[in-house]
């Protein structure tokens, strides 16, 4: 597994959140049962990049937590099925599957921790899973959708021992 990590902001987590990363991605391809290698591009930045990026890419003009850039389209969530098919969907030096790209405010997960009270770890964490989980298909537009995507969520994170408090 490869992660292209790009830390854009003044950063001063208490924990690796290098290892934290890896340890989320892995965790939740584990989870999904990906069945190859990955490579993921994450980025932490400040609220004012990540509000460029959500007006430049979705039209919504204010910041956010986490963005997601799937680099693949799956028939379903879960169904990795066209990955036998293209080759193409596959990083050529390395083999391993291009999944897409995380950005993630560095400000949103102090925010965020602070208002839900818990730690700046579990939020990061959560912030991670819950990207993965939409670069493998998954999404939460309607109850069923939010409810599986938060159930995989709470598992994942509970499977590293990471919790709300």
């Amino acid at each position: 597994m490869t992660i292209d990590l790009s830390v854009e902001t003044e950063l001063s987590f208490d924990f690796d959140y290098e290892k934290v990363a890896r340890d989320v991605i892995h965790a939740v391809l584990l989870n999904r049962e990906f069945p190859y290698e990955t490579e993921v591009s994450l980025s932490l930045v400040d609220d004012e990049t990540i509000h460029e990026m959500n007006r430049d890419y979705r039209e919504i003009d204010r910041a956010t937590d986490v963005l997601s850039f799937p680099m693949h389209d799956f028939p379903a969530p879960g169904d990795f099925s066209l990955l036998e098919e293209e080759s193409d969907l596959m990083n050529p030096e390395t083999g391993e599957v291009l999944l897409g790209d995380i950005v993630i405010s560095v400000d949103h997960v102090r925010a965020q921790a602070k208002e839900y009270g818990h730690s700046e770890l579990r939020e990061f964490s959560f912030l991670i899973a819950h990207s993965m989980l939409h670069l493998l298909g998954y999404d939460h537009m309607d109850d069923d959708e939010r409810e599986e995507m938060e159930s995989l969520q709470e598992s994942i994170l509970q499977g590293l021992d990471i919790k709300r408090n």
